[in-house]
């Protein structure tokens, strides 16, 4: 027994050192493995890891700049630029989510911001931006383990959503948090824009150096001196808070624009972003790691905004959208609004754009500049210009041969269509062209449709026959002239009309097509289409920029860097006796001698005008109602100025709207824009392009 637990007792003492040897030289193992790295550290790779820890970086801190400010023809200012205090962060190198959301905590203690924007997506990025609760909301995750970091997250984003609830402190740290995680490295963005207290201001100024990157700045809001009217034309521009337009937003990065921009987002302000926003200012920062050590003199101070001069004369504006809102409320019945453009024939210069819309339900009135150029509508006679000038060109008339007799269309299974003058066909006559603008004869541009039809009339006829290929051939010369194609107007959302169905089916309205009472068009394609013809041929698009300037040193006005040149998008490349069958036409539609003339009422302006006048049956609510139109011009013997007018929706009673808008309309015009100096050039263009923006 002895001897055999002796044996043991040896077996045991042996294993011991044996054991103790083995941890021995693993450990010895390690140590010699550590010291071999740190040897590989220090010795041979030592100074490139010192100069590493030690290197520098130079890069640049950008920051945003005052937009460029729009000007009316006199030099009154449309729309400037309120200055704020706003409170603006400027993102770090390498700065950690963990640090920005200690950040946005202590800056919440003295900054208070809107949370109306506030997503659940920010709530859950803020909750988890602590290392503490992504550890814990991760770990809660089944399997956790398994999964990459980044689908791990974003269970953890789905997980605090369902189950996280923010306090109203907390929400508002959240949003400052979200503000400054969107920020781009080194660039600067606003965390309040406006509104900030001066003892929000007092309390962030005292812990600035408790909070890195954040400083009290200046942020700039849009304002309107000459009223909001001007705004619809104007656009808006989005605030760097909600920076880029979702759905623009890889277009502009592609541009070169950050993520928080301020951006314009319609009208005027988008169409002319790029000279309208200026060039950010550029600060050389020296950067060591994820810090800035560094900040130094700012290599560029950033360029405001170049300015837009509008060729709207804003006191004149503001007097023509009074006095259409003035006639739409008297109008009455289911009158829907009025529109008047005022436009320069020669240059496609827009002077004024006003607009007004009506709710017949309520008898409601809004302004809406932008109907002018947005909302078609059946304007009636004012395109028997026009439709003269089409079946001239054609050949089915010609300046020597072209009389036909006013009679009523009677075809086939409808009722008989007539000129309001000849309705039962007892005033039945012969008419030259000229003649029948003068007296707006229906009759006579219903002939001149079959003509160009290839159609022989005869009373009692079927229109069956005719070629249906007459409404392509009438609207392609109405679009010579601008009517039922866009103007390429510098404002970006223009309607280019309505078109009605055509095709043989519907081949009787290619006779209301031919009057008017058919297709729908814009205002503005109205005052382009009679601009053509006060100028001999020449379709310009119209423009309400006019020159792109500089800002002098007191913040005004500076030097002028581009004029915006007419823009000829076609010639209508008819003969000169031609052209005066249709301007003798429109000037005896007001100067004439035949007692049934429409524009009588117009010999009373001075200068003296040539018009077409326009009355279109329409229905509106299910009630009878009518259109009346107006396409003129001034002086006739050398046109400076065309008015265009559109009163849609009045009761069928309604006579003269037009005409006595378009008379105040010439009265304002001259005392106050033509006898009003407009802006002189003080240097020369350096550019004739005859565009500013994309358009």
């Amino acid at each position: 027994m002895k001897s055999k637990q002796s044996s043991k007792i040896r077996t045991k003492k042996s294993e011991l050192p044996f054991r103790l040897n083995l941890i021995f030289i693993i450990v010895a193992i390690l140590l010699i493995t550590l010291i071999g790295r740190l040897a590989y550290l220090q010795i041979f790779n030592g100074s490139k890891y010192v100069a590493d820890v030690e290197r520098t970086d130079t890069t640049v801190e950008t920051n945003n700049v005052q937009r460029g400010m729009i000007y009316d023809a006199t030099g009154k200012v449309l729309v400037g630029n309120e200055s704020h205090q706003a409170i603006e962060y400027t993102k770090g190198m390498n700065v950690l989510s963990g640090t920005l959301k200690r950040t946005a905590d202590r800056l919440g203690q003295y900054l208070k911001v809107s949370t109306d924007t506030l997503s659940e997506q920010d709530e859950a990025d803020y909750y988890l931006a602590s290392s503490k609760n992504l550890a814990k909301v991760e770990d809660s995750i089944k399997n956790h383990s398994e999964y990459s970091s980044k689908t791990l997250y974003n269970l953890a984003v789905k997980k605090v959503k369902k189950n996280i609830r923010l306090s109203k402190s907390e929400k508002n740290a959240a949003q400052i948090f979200s503000l400054m995680n969107g920020a781009y490295e080194l660039s600067t963005v606003y965390l309040k824009e406006s509104d900030v207290s001066n003892t929000e201001v007092a309390k962030i100024g005292e812990h600035l150096s408790e909070l890195p990157g954040v400083k009290v700045g200046t942020s700039w809001s849009r304002n309107y001196p000459q009223g909001n009217s001007i705004k619809s034309i104007a656009g808006t521009v989005s605030s760097a808070k909600s920076g880029l337009p979702s759905d623009e937003v890889n277009i502009l990065l592609a541009q070169g624009y950050s993520r928080n921009d301020s951006v314009g987002q319609s009208y005027l302000e988008k169409a002319y972003d790029p000279i309208l926003k200026g060039t950010k200012s550029q600060t050389r920062v020296e950067v060591s790691g994820n810090k800035t050590i560094k900040k130094e003199v700012k290599q560029y101070a950033g360029r405001k905004g170049d300015n837009l001069v509008l060729s709207i004369n804003a006191a004149f504006q503001q007097k023509i959208q009074e006095y259409t809102r003035s006639t739409v409320t008297n109008a009455g019945g289911q009158s829907t609004g009025g529109y008047v453009v005022v436009m320069n024939p020669k240059t496609g210069a827009i002077v004024a754009l006003a607009g007004v819309n009506r709710n017949p339900s309520t008898g409601k009135v809004t302004d809406n500049a932008l109907g002018t150029i947005n909302e078609p509508i059946v304007m009636g006679s004012v395109v028997k210009g026009a439709m003269v000038s089409g079946a001239l060109m054609d050949g089915v008339i010609s300046p020597s041969s072209s009389t036909l007799t006013d009679q009523p269309i009677k075809l086939a299974g409808t009722s008989a269509k007539a000129s309001w003058f000849n309705k039962g066909g007892a005033q039945n006559t012969r008419l030259t062209a000229s003649q029948a603008l003068e007296v707006s004869s229906n009759s006579y541009m219903m002939q001149l449709a079959m003509k160009e039809a290839g159609f022989k009339y005869s009373s009692g006829t079927s229109l069956l026959g005719m070629n249906a290929n007459i409404f392509s051939k009438m609207r392609g010369y109405f679009e010579r002239f601008g009517l039922g194609t866009d103007t390429g107007v510098d404002i970006p959302g223009e309607s280019s009309g309505y078109k009605g169905p055509s095709g043989e089916a519907n081949i009787g309205k290619a006779l209301d097509l031919s009057f008017g009472n058919y297709d729908a068009y814009t205002t503005i394609q109205v005052a382009q289409y009679i601009s053509t013809i006060a100028n001999g041929g020449y379709r310009i698009a119209p423009h309400v920029v006019s020159q792109i300037r500089g800002t002098n040193g007191k913040g005004g006005l500076g030097k002028l860097e581009e004029t915006i040149q007419p823009k000829v998008l076609n010639y209508i490349d008819d003969t000169a006796a031609q052209k005066k069958v249709v301007t003798k036409g429109l000037y005896n539609v007001v100067h004439g001698t035949n007692t049934y003339k429409t524009g009588g009422e117009l010999a009373s302006i001075s200068p003296g005008i040539s018009a077409k006048t326009g009355t279109a049956e329409t229905t509106t609510n299910g009630k009878s109602t009518v259109t009346l139109s107006l396409a003129s011009y001034a002086p006739s013997n050398d046109p400076k100025v065309v008015v265009a007018i559109a009163l849609p929706g009045l009761g069928t009673s309604a006579e003269d709207n037009n005409m006595k808008l378009a008379k105040k309309v010439y009265d304002a015009y001259w005392k106050m824009v033509q006898s009003t100096s407009t802006l002189k050039n003080p240097t020369k263009a350096t550019s004739s392009s005859s565009k500013a923006a994309t358009n």
